[in-house]
């Protein structure tokens, strides 16, 4: 009994720590801007640290990626790069808060859309209300501004919850493993965001010398180490001590948290347009994990030791699951 509580305790600060991490991401996006870094050298640190830290596997993932399937492998890759600028960008032009809503939360709209359309698979009442209440919150935050760059930054924030989305179903069908997934999404990502950098396709403070040193440890630590690795597997050891329900629908306090955190660092307020679509689209997102589903009959999920370990959000971007069922991110 004791070590049972101990294991449930340790859980509980797992998670914690996982959901800090989290809103970490949001912040640490939308901070570029105040930074010394560009957005691409951002992305460079964010993708080259686990690139490095997880170098030892990288002989046994090119052998793994042999026996993958291209498509998978293209679905792998928009949680990488494409998905990183599409949430600067949109963060550059909305708010941290947005940035922490809007992206994981329309992850399960996006997944259940996608996956009707092209498997036909089915959705349960409930979850079909919760849907219902995500796309309100949606709307409630659409219809909050009327600054055309803040318009276009929502949309470019929703393109980026759908790129996860078809990053979440490419995980539902890969047969890599943990690591084997971080480094298929990282390796490929790291030397795109060199390419650009280096050939001035975007501006990179890293090229030219002028990034700041402790710019480049704060966004390596965050990015790269922080919600890249840490928030992992703080995850993956709360879903094994707390249960992947709780663990998931706990994912939901990270826009709070993210949008709080937001009011001091970048004076940004919270209003009552961004307090209704919060309050709308965590609702809908805590009742889609937790509600009961249908029998799946999309693509084929992960192995068995996967599933064990993938119920995570965000190896790659460290943004929370938004479905313990449909969202196994990995790096």
């Amino acid at each position: 009994m004791a070590n049972q509580m101990r294991a449930r305790l340790m859980g509980a600060a797992a998670l914690a720590a996982a959901v800090v991490l989290w809103s970490s991401f949001a912040l640490t996006v939308r901070a570029i801007g105040s930074s010394s870094l560009t957005s691409i050298d951002v992305a460079f640190l964010r993708f080259a640290t686990p690139v490095v830290i997880l170098a030892p596997w990288l002989p046994r993932t090119v052998r793994a990626l042999r026996g993958e399937r291209i498509g998978v492998l293209l679905m792998l890759g928009i949680g990488g790069l494409p998905h990183f600028l599409l949430s600067a960008l949109g963060g550059h032009l909305t708010s941290a808060a947005l940035i922490g809503l809007l992206v994981p939360g329309t992850v399960p709209l996006f997944v259940a859309v996608i996956l009707f359309l092209r498997w036909r698979e089915r959705i349960s009442t409930r979850r079909l209300i919760a849907l219902a209440v995500i796309t309100t919150g949606i709307a409630a935050t659409a219809m909050q501004t009327t600054s055309t760059a803040t318009t276009a930054g929502i949309s470019i924030l929703l393109t980026a919850g759908c790129a996860w989305a078809v990053y979440t179903i490419g995980l539902r069908q890969t047969r890599l493993g943990l690591t084997g997934v971080a480094l298929a999404v990282c390796t490929p990502a790291t030397i795109a965001a060199a390419l650009l950098a280096g050939s001035a396709a975007m501006p990179s403070h890293l090229m030219t010398g002028t990034a700041g040193i402790s710019d480049v440890l704060l966004f390596t630590g965050l990015q790269g180490i922080g919600t890249g690795l840490l928030s992992t597997l703080c995850y993956a050891y709360a879903v094994r001590t707390l249960g992947s329900s709780v663990a998931a629908a706990a994912g939901s306090v990270s826009p709070v948290l993210t949008a709080l955190i937001a009011i001091p660092l970048f004076g940004e307020p919270l209003t009552p347009g961004v307090s209704t679509a919060l309050a709308l689209t965590i609702t809908g997102v805590t009742v889609f994990n937790i509600a009961p589903r249908h029998r799946e009959t999309g693509p084929n999920r992960p192995l068995s030791g996967w599933r064990a370990l993938g119920r995570t959000r965000n190896m790659t971007n460290g943004m929370q699951p938004t479905s313990a069922a449909s969202t196994n991110e990995a790096a």
